[in-house]
């Protein structure tokens, strides 16, 4: 209104009054402007990936609020000071240790986390230093109390783990349950823990005839509502502390009853494509899709390899359907859909590169595929919230790919030098152990990186509980 007024007193004054007052207005407009040019040209908040998320918040007291940074820009993150415990407000770190951070400078000259001040195209992690002490940290603190279940529970099946070795697309989901349990990582005190894990499991309840795809958000609610009323921990942080492990793609639809748990929890899942409402980068988690192998095959670490590039799969996406349009009967770029009159492990270990291209989700186990038998992973996949990618830094194992550049694929792949390649391959060779499922977890595993994911997730403020609602089951953890 006060502009309007002022707009109402210029046109009201004499001409060359008006003229005088116009000279003055039309300057400061021109600096304004000016000065929003070079802000937005200069500063991360005008220009931003959804690596660049802001979590605006008001820090109680007791509280820091440190801005670190990733690859691709800023996010700030809290952590409570000790002892600090009576903050109703809940925050969480956010996804990087605080320990040692420093700022150094990228190899294209970007900023981005270091403790050791270096860079190295050889390195696959973003800080090898930070990483192994924290990873030290981790297994020495980390603690996960499992909401307990007998085996003559009607739904043992899907709340306990399996009693046998997984197998399959979606054996990722029942690899981690299992493994934990036996871990050094549960404690049967829930007041030592440090986050709580929702054992139910989507692809068993998928898979289970009394439930179906269907009826799985009624099951999860009823979950919740029986967790809510019979332990206090859920309602400490409305379930921030919380967290749950699925790769089945049904697991995407399981929420839709619980938003609390598709936004406060934290989500573990392989199907994390943050175009989805329900993934919410940094809070959750990508979950690899493994199909395990076992062994290693014999050439893994060839670098004769004739075939420029390899996919198989279904037509299941525009993604694929644009990449048959373009490179189906190319002699150099091998793609193929339906069934394979070769062996598939002959196909990965003879290409240079392997083609990871959406389906009907943003992931599948051709990523974990291709690092077994050394073929370097092309990712067509947008808005692919990349596993560990809080942890390696994909930029030297991999190639990443935007769906809009398909028609250029040949050229982006041949643009590599002999040198680049032999590098990637390398570090191909490095990263394959990261993914892999093993019977009895092996230090830096698929096991241990998700639990390392999960540790940089820990820290939430809690509401105290007093001693007249404490609550023990009365029953033991028969899960384990």
């Amino acid at each position: 209104m006060s502009l309007i007024r002022s707009s109402l007193s210029l046109i009201s004054l004499p001409v060359s009054t008006r003229s005088f007052s116009i000279v003055p207005t039309s300057l400061a407009l021109l600096s304004s402007s000016l000065i929003l040019l070079y802000i937005s040209s200069t500063s991360s908040l005008f220009n931003h990936s959804h690596h660049s998320s802001y979590f605006l918040y008001s820090p109680p007291s007791g509280f820091s609020s440190v801005a670190r940074e990733n690859d691709q820009g800023l996010w700030p993150l809290a952590r409570s000071s000790p002892g600090n415990s009576s903050a109703v407000l809940i925050l969480r770190e956010g996804g990087k240790s605080s320990n040692s951070m420093r700022v150094r400078e990228t190899d294209n000259g970007s900023s981005h986390l270091g403790g050791n001040g270096q860079s190295s195209k050889n390195e696959i992690f973003h800080d090898k230093c930070l990483f192994m002490e924290d990873y030290k940290q981790m297994n020495k603190s980390f603690t996960i109390y499992v909401y307990p279940h007998k085996k003559d529970d009607p739904f043992a099946n899907v709340l306990l783990p399996v009693d046998f070795e997984p197998g399959g697309n979606y054996a990722s989901e029942s690899y981690f349950k299992k493994l934990l349990m036996k871990s050094h990582f549960i404690t049967k005190d829930p007041f030592k823990a440090d986050l709580f894990f929702l054992p139910f499991s989507i692809a068993r309840l998928r898979y289970d005839p009394r439930v179906d795809v269907e009826g799985i958000p009624d099951f999860i609610r009823g979950y919740i509502s029986h967790i809510k009323q019979n332990f206090p921990y859920w309602n400490r942080t409305n379930g921030a502390d919380h967290f749950y492990v699925a790769c089945h793609s049904a697991g995407r639809s399981a929420m839709e009853k619980t938003e609390e748990v598709m936004f406060n929890a934290i989500q573990v899942v392989c199907s994390s494509s943050y175009f989805l409402s329900g993934y919410v980068p940094h809070k959750d988690a990508s979950l690899p899709q493994i199909w395990p192998r076992k062994g290693s095959p014999h050439g893994v670490d060839s670098l004769n390899r004739k075939r420029l590039a390899f996919f198989a799969g279904s037509i299941n996406s525009p993604v694929r359907e644009k990449l048959l349009m373009n490179w189906q009967n190319d002699s150099e770029i091998f793609v193929h859909f339906g069934h394979l009159q070769t062996p598939y492990s002959d196909q990965l270990l003879g290409s240079k590169f392997c083609l990871h291209v959406k389906g009907f989700e943003v992931n599948t186990a051709r990523i974990s595929d291709s690092l077994y038998y050394g073929c370097i992973p092309v990712v067509i996949a947008n808005h692919y919230d990349l596993p560990f990618q809080d942890i390696l830094n994909w930029m030297r194992f991999s190639l990443v790919v935007p769906t809009l550049d398909i028609p250029l694929l040949k050229r982006i792949l041949q643009q590599v030098s002999l040198e680049e390649y032999e590098r990637l391959q390398r570090n191909v060779l490095k990263v394959r152990k990261h993914f892999r499922w093993n019977p009895f977890p092996v230090d830096y595993d698929a096991f241990y990186m998700v639990m390392y994911e999960l540790w940089l997730r820990r820290n939430v403020v809690r509401i105290p509980l007093t001693k007249n609602i404490r609550h023990r089951p009365n029953y033991t953890n028969d899960s384990r």
